[in-house]
């Protein structure tokens, strides 16, 4: 989508603190041929609003009736976005943006898929069962979004251990610090690799 430009316009896509979408636009804020052009959110007064602010990046605040009829395509269009990133966002994607966006959308879990993912498998919960499960690692999971939740082809993972001391709380610092670590960097890897092939 929007192909023919050398510049790359992210909307980064977040439901909650947004510390995913910060380290984002940190990475990218002095990067000659990616940028953070918008911020969508689902939540009034979402912490992630007041990083758009900080960073003076317009934010989106959507509604779900539309987002599932239309997916905001017309105003995704009118900041001439090339990819999407969901960086905590909670809502099912609609097919409609599936659609346009066509592997030019990204997820992180907080797990490694295929395991400890789907309809309700979010922050915490995912961490809880993980520990329930006496799993001795977990990880992070980059991965292509399809129609289905935490579904699409795997681009990275990366893993931590598991320690039988830890909580959901503990566990999700450690998955935090791969998150920051690791996306910002995938996704400049991928959008490199685009740029090169057009």
């Amino acid at each position: 989508m929007n192909k023919g430009s050398t510049k790359q316009r992210i909307a980064v896509f977040a439901s909650g603190t947004g510390t995913n979408a910060q380290k984002i636009i940190e990475h990218f804020s002095s990067h000659p041929t990616i940028s953070v052009d918008l911020i969508v959110c689902n939540k009034t007064g979402a912490g992630v609003l007041g990083i758009a602010q900080k960073f003076e990046i317009p934010s989106l605040l959507i509604d779900k009736q539309k987002f599932e009829k239309d997916g905001y395509i017309i105003e995704l269009k009118q900041y001439n976005i090339h990819f999407i990133v969901l960086a905590g966002f909670l809502w099912k994607i609609p097919p409609i943006l599936i659609q346009a966006f066509q592997n030019s959308m990204i997820n992180i879990h907080p797990a490694l898929l295929p395991k400890y993912g789907g309809k309700g498998m979010y922050g915490a919960r995912v961490h809880e069962t993980v520990l329930q499960a006496r799993e001795i690692e977990s990880g992070i999971t980059i991965h292509i979004v399809d129609e289905h939740y935490d579904h699409g082809k795997v681009i990275f993972q990366a893993t931590c251990p598991v320690f039988t001391a830890d909580t959901a709380e503990t566990l999700s610092t450690r998955i935090h610090t791969l998150e920051h670590a690791h996306y910002p960097r995938v996704i400049e890897e991928i959008l490199e690799k685009r740029n090169s092939n057009e």
